[in-house]
């Protein structure tokens, strides 16, 4: 008897979803979404975002976005599109698109299945050629020539020291460095680049019966890259400086040349650039005024470290070739840290060289900074 009322309140709900009082049937992935399968057996549903050769950047319904690496991937099933870029096969926006990969997207056995149409057959990419993986919208994005205020990337940061007492002391810094890519994508081979910096540091210093102590100088640079093959590019730059502490009112620098990426990476970037240069310098002794004809060599690094840290270190040496013993030189180093989506905290230190200021000036102008910043993706 007891056993037949059990089973009156059993029946309706094994009527209504029998799937968990099957034992070993596991519930399938919603329609629309994607299935991840690791190499222990657990299971992720949601979104295949990106992949490059390294890891698979996948945005799952309960552990939210996640990095995994290739080897750690037993099954990966998408009804999504996506394309696959290949190692070496650089590809630009004005070529045919069919060069390209692209359907629905399938991994097994460390091999990538992609079928343009359901009855077509699929084209197999071993995990070791891939690239990257970019979803279709993504795609089809980037063969797009973005406006002129579309795709920077970047960040600004501020900051300041007060002091009130005896001394009143106030300190204030600032940055903003943008950069804008044509193409965005790193698959794709590049065309043209801008650069835009801005640094400012102001500080002023008094106390009872003492001159005031100032401190001012500000940086302001503009570079356009274009580029002849993926690695070797001309360009043009404009640059103005001004430096209180070293009796520089104004420098005006002009100059144009070549520029070589010796390594480039998702993790790393380096470049070398030498240039022609014009440079006009303006001093607090307009006796000392003087035009410059002369040359910049310059290195840029920038390296991502583990959870988003970046450094980024330059040096340029600037001789002037009509007057030998007006050269100049800058190095900086930065380290940004990220403590917030797009906030961070960045330590920097700036090295300013001029081997002839005004008279009673220091050749040298160091300066170390900790800020806020602001990144922009």
């Amino acid at each position: 008897m007891q056993k037949c009322l059990l089973y009156i309140l059993l029946c309706p709900i094994f009527l209504l979803n029998p799937e968990p009082i099957l034992a070993g049937n596991p519930k399938p992935a919603p329609a629309g979404r994607d299935t991840l399968i690791l190499i222990d057996g657990e299971k992720l549903i949601g979104q295949l975002d990106r992949a490059d050769s390294k890891v698979v950047t996948f945005k799952s319904d309960l552990a939210g976005e996640v990095e995994i690496k290739w080897s750690d991937i037993q099954e990966l099933h998408s009804p999504q599109r996506f394309a696959v870029a290949r190692k070496g096969m650089p590809f630009g926006r004005h070529e045919n698109i069919a060069k390209v990969p692209q359907g629905s997207l399938t991994v097994t056995d460390q091999k990538l299945q992609l079928k343009p149409k359901p009855e077509a057959p699929p084209e197999i990419i071993p995990v070791a050629d891939t690239s990257h993986v970019i979803d279709e919208v993504t795609f089809i994005k980037a063969l797009e020539r973005p406006g002129v205020f579309q795709n920077w990337k970047g960040g600004a940061s501020f900051g300041t020291s007060l002091v009130f007492a005896t001394q009143k002391s106030r300190m204030f810094t600032s940055a903003v460095s943008l950069m804008r890519e044509v193409p965005t994508e790193r698959w794709m081979e590049p065309e043209d680049r801008t650069i835009i910096d801005f640094s400012s540091s102001y500080g002023k210093l008094t106390q009872p019966g003492e001159t005031p102590v100032k401190t001012s100088i500000f940086h302001a640079d503009a570079e356009r890259d274009e580029y002849f093959s993926p690695r070797l590019y001309a360009l043009v730059e404009g640059a103005f400086d001004h430096n209180y502490s070293q009796g520089l009112d104004l420098q005006q620098t002009l100059g144009s040349g070549v520029g070589w990426t010796v390594m480039k990476g998702e993790e790393q970037e380096l470049d070398l650039k030498g240039e022609l240069t014009y440079v006009h310098q303006q001093f607090a002794d307009a006796s000392l005024n003087q035009e410059l004809i002369g040359s910049t060599f310059s290195q840029h690094l920038i390296r991502t470290f583990m959870h988003g840290i970046i450094l980024q270190e330059q040096v340029a040496i600037s001789p002037a070739w009509n007057n030998t013993k007006a050269y100049s030189a800058t190095g900086a180093v930065s380290l940004t840290v990220p403590v917030r989506k797009h906030l961070g905290i960045t330590l920097g230190t700036l090295d300013t060289f001029l081997n002839n200021p005004s008279p009673g000036f220091r050749k040298n102008s160091f300066q170390a900074t900790t800020a806020i910043t602001y990144t922009r993706p």
